[in-house]
């Protein structure tokens, strides 16, 4: 990314059609696209690594514009896996363009000496939710409900779209001005065309994997993604994960199975570490989200429905979202 070479093609924006799908998974041709140069953006700083690549902090040399950039190696993966999943990454984001707790694309772009592609997107500058809740612990129910509004918001947008992310979790949750909150890294974000190729639990993270995709089935949908969000839910009121110390998939299933019951028997009661003072429509929402039976688990789009959001009495100010 240093001084810039010979001009690539007119860039375009990042495709507009639903998820490609990845390598591996159909034997036609990946479409052609004419991307712009990287060396169109200045490098500033590294910000960190996402699931295929290095994201780096930019400056686009003409508009002055920041960004945030994700660089995939060509080489990285073997047998263009790392690639196939970036061009699969770039079609989930465009195809929520508009969404408003999710990452906005702005470009594809690419090196052609090294065949190196690089997702240009908006740059937020904050912490993750991750970060948040480390130095913050729990947060009051008000504060947890505006974040939680936000995030099954962004998750009924994705969903609309006919996509799963398959990866939410505090550390995929950007927090930008104002408590704004941005759902990120689509490195694992698939078409909702089941079944799907990979084995279930080599996608997203243990503690946030679904009852289905332990029990091993490729044939699952969009709550995948609601019941991580209920672990995340957890998460915000009680300010400790809801599974700790897992480190087995079989372990993790029995864990699951094991809540169902306690739910069934104890309902919200079964949730160690609420708040003595939890509501008790909160207590619906964590136990709709968090139902093992995925046909019964709220969607997103339902959650927001509840009366947890439409009767709520204490709004939170901006400044502590």
């Amino acid at each position: 990314m240093a001084a810039a070479v010979a001009v690539a093609p007119r860039k375009r924006a990042a495709p507009d059609s639903p998820c490609p799908a990845a390598a591996g998974g159909s034997s036609k041709k990946r479409t052609k696209y004419n991307f712009g140069s990287i060396y169109d953006y200045q490098k500033l700083e590294v910000l960190g690594k996402g699931s295929y690549g290095v994201v780096l902090r930019a400056r686009h040399r003409r508009t002055g514009e920041e960004v945030a950039v994700k660089w995939v190696r060509a080489t990285r993966g073997g047998d263009g896996d790392g690639l196939s999943a970036a061009f699969r990454e770039a079609g989930c984001l465009a195809a929520c363009r508009g969404a408003p707790s999710v990452l906005q694309i702005r470009d594809v772009v690419n090196d052609v000496a090294t065949g190196d592609l690089f997702l240009v997107t908006e740059l937020i500058k904050g912490q993750t939710l991750r970060d948040r809740i480390n130095l913050l612990g729990r947060l009051p129910e008000p504060r947890a409900r505006e974040a939680m509004r936000q995030l099954l918001d962004g998750a009924a947008s994705v969903h609309a779209t006919g996509t799963l992310h398959r990866d939410i979790k505090p550390e995929n949750v950007l927090v930008g001005p104002g408590g704004a909150l941005k759902i990120c890294d689509f490195g694992m974000a698939t078409p909702a065309r089941p079944p799907y190729p990979e084995d279930p639990c080599s996608v997203g993270t243990l503690w946030y994997l679904s009852p289905e995709q332990l029990m091993g089935s490729r044939w699952y949908g969009t709550a995948v993604d609601v019941w991580a969000l209920g672990c995340v839910m957890f998460e915000l009121l009680a300010g400790e994960p809801l599974f700790v110390d897992i480190e087995t998939e079989d372990d993790m299933l029995m864990e699951v199975l094991d809540l169902r019951y306690k739910i069934e028997s104890h309902g919200v009661a079964a949730f160690k570490g609420l708040p003595p003072d939890l509501s008790e429509a909160a207590g619906e929402i964590l136990c709709g989200l968090l139902c093992v039976d995925k046909d019964k688990r709220l969607t997103a789009a339902e959650a927001l429905k509840h009366r947890w959001f439409t009767e709520e009495t204490e709004v939170p100010s901006p400044k502590d979202a």
